[in-house]
């Protein structure tokens, strides 16, 4: 099979089919199925905040059972911080994020109504957020463009060959250059998805890749 030298633009439309292909049986990520299930922007921001260093499976019980308390920011900030952190003890750091939840839930009300933001450097202010969530929070709850590259996204396209970066947020910015933007809101849910179940971090599945022939599999020193 002949393999490109790296991805090319031209190759991007077909990859993009294929991945569209091979992942549908997988399960979407936590905050994508979230969204697809019609949680509010409230939702999506307080379960992208849990989910950071977060397994989805441990993310997609503990984000319901939040809700269940408290699904607005008001809700929230008549929560006592240690029934939160009780709540929510089984996700990575629960009392910092505890302390994010209130502070930014606070935020949205003082500032904008008890309304999440639809505006990237918005969301990048508040506590916990961060340009990975923000971007995820436009693309899932008001399905606006924005490029969420998270250690999937940012390892795969330096994978292919298609960027070659350093860091998420290098990644993020040559993405925004050389992605055609109809692909950006679809991106980290797919690659999520090929990253966790096909192309792993280490020993990915090339052998099975549908996309193998346009990979350079930069830094791949074994595979299956």
């Amino acid at each position: 099979m002949t393999v490109s030298v790296s991805m090319k633009d031209s190759e991007i439309p077909e990859a993009y089919r294929r991945l569209r292909e091979v992942t549908k049986p997988w399960q979407l990520p936590v905050v994508v199925d979230l969204a697809r299930h019609g949680a509010t922007p409230y939702e999506i921001l307080i379960a992208s905040l849990l989910s950071a260093r977060t397994l989805d499976t441990t993310t997609q019980v503990i984000a319901p059972r939040l809700f269940v308390l408290a699904n607005t920011p008001e809700k929230m900030g008549g929560l006592d911080k240690k029934e939160i952190v009780r709540t929510i003890n089984a996700v990575t750091f629960p009392e910092p994020k505890a302390r994010q939840i209130l502070a930014l839930s606070q935020i949205l009300i003082d500032k904008y109504g008890g309304q999440v933001p639809n505006d990237l450097d918005k969301l990048d202010e508040l506590p916990g957020v961060g340009r990975k969530i923000a971007n995820l929070v436009i693309t899932q709850a008001f399905n606006t463009p924005g490029i969420c590259v998270d250690i999937h996204v940012h390892r795969i396209t330096n994978r292919w060959g298609y960027v070659r970066t350093k860091t998420p947020d290098a990644t993020e910015l040559v993405l925004r250059e050389k992605l055609p933007k109809h692909y950006w809101i679809e991106t980290n849910g797919l690659l999520v998805a090929f990253g966790q179940n096909l192309c792993r971090p280490t020993s990915p599945k090339c052998s099975i890749c549908p996309i193998y022939e346009f990979c350079e599999r930069i830094g791949v020193t074994s595979h299956r």
